[in-house]
């Protein structure tokens, strides 16, 4: 009889915690070096549950499960596997015995992920991104705090509603502005314009900004059934910049160009003439820049309306092309483009 209620009570414990599952992608944070004090290490190297039995302490605070949807270096993320992922989540998230999700990816390409996610996640239910800067096998290895901080960040009542987040060092990242700054540093993201929406402290978030950009469950852009996505590249702009790339990307038969144009979005003049010429024949273009911080501007040396192309405001070029990418699922139109890019 006691035994009976020992279990029952057991049982009725672990209902109470919140479910959370664990998507695994690979990355560093999945990575096995070749030493504990060396940089060099594979990508990918471990499943999720290995991942998960290195924080045992998140079992105390939330009924967890694991599924590996990929095993991959971020530098390989692709359509296929964020239309996957993108589609899992909305799956799990209409669950009602599902309260939360946390992603382990690669940190190469996260901060294009989460924003990917943040655009086509119907749901106001917590996401968060987690990575690692180190190998699971490194001497301080940040991926097992990063993962119980992830955790605990997804669980907690104020993390709903604030869009898709990345928690890595301590601090919560908004994918609305996300970006990763330095090649080695175990702080290397960062929300460069706004800054970041909190910290994580104690196995809490403290939240101190939200969002004002349109996001998940008030995202206009729904891939639940897409099976591909319009093709768009980035082409760099730099001193002596020809058409060259333009001129490849059409006859390649990009939807879509975004640039990374220098100051304030701006291109050598025969570059720019390519690319309204592009523009005119159904190519969408977007500008942006590759400097770290500050808008491109809509209305500065470039007249965008006259020549048919978009300003990205703060949208970074690698986030320009995940935008851009669905609002060819849409539109065509460039003024309905540039509305896109003012809003999310």
């Amino acid at each position: 009889m006691i035994a009976l209620m020992f279990c029952a009570s057991f049982a009725l414990i672990a209902q109470q915690k919140p479910n959370v599952y664990v998507l695994a992608t690979g990355g560093t944070i999945a990575g096995v070096g070749t030493s504990q004090v060396q940089s060099a290490y594979t990508s990918g190297a471990i499943t999720v549950d290995a991942l998960l039995a290195a924080v045992p302490q998140i079992n105390e605070i939330a009924n967890v499960k694991g599924e590996q949807v990929a095993n991959i270096g971020s530098q390989d993320m692709n359509n296929e596997v964020w239309l996957k992922l993108s589609k899992r989540v909305n799956e799990l998230l209409e669950r009602a015995d599902v309260d939360a999700i946390v992603i382990t990816h690669g940190t190469d390409t996260q901060e294009e992920t989460a924003y990917f996610l943040n655009l086509t996640v119907k749901s106001s239910k917590p996401v968060v991104l987690v990575g690692s800067m180190r190998p699971s096998t490194a001497i301080s290895a940040d991926g097992p705090r990063n993962i119980y901080n992830a955790v605990a960040c997804a669980i907690h009542e104020s993390s709903k509603g604030r869009g898709v987040m990345i928690v890595m060092d301590d601090r919560i990242i908004g994918a609305d502005d996300v970006s990763k700054t330095n090649t080695l540093s175990v702080g290397t993201f960062t929300n460069p314009n706004f800054g970041d929406l909190g910290i994580m402290y104690n196995g809490k978030p403290i939240f101190h900004r939200a969002s004002a950009k349109r996001h998940t469950a008030n995202s206009e852009f729904d891939v639940r059934n897409l099976s591909e996505l319009p093709r768009v590249e980035i082409i760099l702009s730099y001193s002596n910049a020809t058409d060259l790339f333009v001129r490849a990307a059409v006859d390649a038969g990009v939807r879509g160009i975004v640039t990374a144009g220098v100051g304030n979005g701006n291109l050598t003049t025969v570059m720019q003439n390519a690319l309204a010429e592009a523009a005119k024949n159904g190519v969408a273009v977007v500008r942006s820049s590759r400097i770290g911080t500050g808008p491109t501007a809509q209305w500065d040396e470039i007249d965008d309306d006259a020549l048919g192309f978009a300003a990205s405001w703060f949208v970074n070029p690698y986030r320009a092309r995940v935008l851009l990418m669905l609002a060819l699922t849409k539109t065509n139109d460039f003024r309905e483009i540039q509305r896109m890019f003012t809003e999310y």
